[in-house]
């Protein structure tokens, strides 16, 4: 059983998502696409609001809310989220890279599913202060410069750190901010 859920009285949460064997998938523009995109559908047709994110080569984080943190709701957002980027992103895989990535997937299927892209866990960390808040959103906005892959938060395109570190009105995903 998985030590993290969203629960109710908690309206805040940083989610990891995670690569099955952290694959590098998110190296080319259509997979991040994928994830981008669809967090913007859920954005406007399913209440969820991204306050922060970073998508790095093999995993995903953001700080997510309800927009009216009901968590029932949330969760239910998050998992239809997550099959379908798995769905679209093994399909790409599938199509567009080497064999083995689809070999991995089907590898990582459980007893429900023919393969698994993402990890099962969604590791939601409820945040109800706000230093808890600014950690994440700093460790979201700094993973890609702690890696080696950019010298600058807001150097990294699948981020919200331009956005909020330089006045960026750009960003492929539509955030929203939080009032404390």
């Amino acid at each position: 059983m998985e030590r993290y859920r969203i629960v109710e009285g908690v309206g805040i949460y940083f989610v990891t998502f995670t690569v099955v064997e952290w694959l590098p998938v998110f190296i080319d523009e259509t997979s991040c696409k994928i994830v981008t995109e669809s967090l913007n559908f859920c954005t406007q047709n399913k209440n969820l609001r991204i306050n922060a994110y970073v998508l790095m080569p093999n995993h995903f984080h953001a700080v997510v809310f309800d927009s009216d943190y009901e968590a029932e709701r949330l969760k239910h957002t998050l998992d239809e989220f997550r099959k379908f980027t798995g769905r679209q992103l093994a399909d790409h895989y599938g199509r567009n890279m080497p064999s083995f990535y689809e070999q991995i997937f089907k590898r990582n299927a459980g007893d429900d599913r023919q393969r698994r892209f993402w990890l099962p866990t969604q590791h939601p960390e409820g945040i109800i202060m706000e230093k808890f808040w600014q950690e994440k959103v700093n460790y979201i906005h700094w993973n890609p410069v702690r890696k080696g892959l950019v010298r600058n938060p807001e150097d990294w395109r699948f981020s919200s750190a331009a956005f909020w570190l330089s006045e960026e009105t750009e960003n492929d995903v539509m955030l929203s901010g939080l009032d404390w």
